[in-house]
């Protein structure tokens, strides 16, 4: 019988089986996961995405970057040659066209699985979402509960959960993660909208009282957890679907106070009728003139958090940061490069989203 993997110890890990592939790696989470492999040694990064790389590392002598789409099967299978290890990240994001999202998320998602068993991959890293859940009804959610998206996010990323599941063997090894929101360096989207306003001396309204329970994730959390998934020694104990949060977390009212504190304004959270709320931010969103998106308003007066309890016992995960720590961490980082990225915006995790007509509900709060 195999010891529970929280007691194996770092030598016991495999090496990270190299060249590794990120897709999405010019992403928020690729970026993140390409620094925190640099960081470990790993001298053979691959990177395939539709944006250029335009960090720093891009000089580094260890990655090698690829402007290409997942939905490109050429390009996807020139990239794999020679590849062990997969982390597939790359996502059309809730704010992109249904059409857009469901080829990526959906074809992208099979080209670059059946590429890889093609190409003699070992093990194989499905970054999926806790999306699937749509809207739950019970806490905390576990593993096994049933799945339903809301709008083509969710729902594409539940098929392409079935289409990489479909395909796992002892040879081609797949782990499905499903992360709550994650946030850290580099994590503007949303999270810009609510950093802006605490920077500039405005407080947050909360859908309802903002006393629900709410769990995030830091990035670099979720980076360990990719990390056990490439190297733990037992490959049926990474074949299977972990959900990944953190274990330390409260209200929203709570840890959204700790960055308008750190704002240092004097500002508060100011709770809204969330039945009169949230239909209102339904219709501006079919009119086009909010960013947010079903799954972010539909969700954010309630309890939305997960059981992390089999990634912890299966692979031996740890997570390091609470929620607030999270979420400090990475507005500090926002103000500290608030100039790099004033005036951009778009519909990836690395730019602001445009504000639409809340920048002009700011100015109540």
């Amino acid at each position: 019988m195999n010891p529970p993997a929280d007691t194996l110890a770092p030598s016991s890990l495999l090496p990270i089986p190299e060249p590794v592939l990120v897709t999405g790696g010019s992403g928020f989470l690729g970026i993140n996961l390409i620094r925190w492999l640099l960081a470990r040694g790993v001298k053979a990064i691959r990177s395939l995405d539709l944006l250029p790389f335009d960090y720093p590392e891009k000089d580094s002598p260890f990655i090698r970057t690829v402007i290409g789409d997942v939905r490109d099967k050429t390009a996807v299978e020139a990239i794999l040659k020679g590849c062990r290890s997969v982390v597939h990240c790359a996502a059309a994001l809730p704010l992109c066209s249904e059409e857009e999202i469901r080829s990526t998320d959906i074809d992208g998602a099979r080209i670059v699985a059946e590429a890889a068993v093609d190409a003699q991959i070992s093990r194989f890293i499905y970054i999926s979402s806790t999306a699937v859940y749509g809207i739950p009804d019970h806490h905390p959610l576990i593993e096994t509960d049933r799945l339903e998206g809301v709008g083509p996010y969710g729902e594409s990323k539940i098929i392409a959960e079935g289409i990489v599941r479909k395909l796992d063997s002892e040879a081609f090894a797949v782990c499905i993660l499903r992360p709550k929101s994650f946030v850290g360096p580099e994590r503007l989207g949303v999270f810009a909208l609510l950093y802006d306003w605490a920077y500039t001396g405005h407080g947050f309204p909360m859908i309802g009282s903002g006393k629900n329970r709410y769990q995030l994730l830091d990035v670099e959390d979720l980076c360990d957890a990719i990390g056990l998934a490439l190297t733990h020694p037992e490959t049926r104990a990474i074949r299977d679907t972990f959900n990944v949060g953190a274990a330390e977390f409260t209200t929203m009212r709570e840890e959204w106070q700790t960055v308008l504190d750190a704002a240092g304004h004097g500002k508060k959270i100011r709770p809204t009728p969330g039945w009169l709320v949230i239909p209102a931010l339904r219709l501006l969103e079919k009119l086009h003139l909010s960013p947010l998106y079903a799954w972010v308003y539909a969700t954010a007066a309630q309890d939305s958090f997960v059981s992390i309890e089999k990634i912890q016992r299966q692979l031996g995960w740890t997570p390091r940061f609470s929620d607030s720590a999270a979420l400090l961490r990475n507005y500090r980082w926002y103000v500290a490069n608030l100039e790099k990225f004033r005036g951009k915006s778009g519909k990836t995790h690395r730019v602001p989203w445009k504000q639409g007509i809340l920048s002009l509900i700011k100015r109540f709060f």
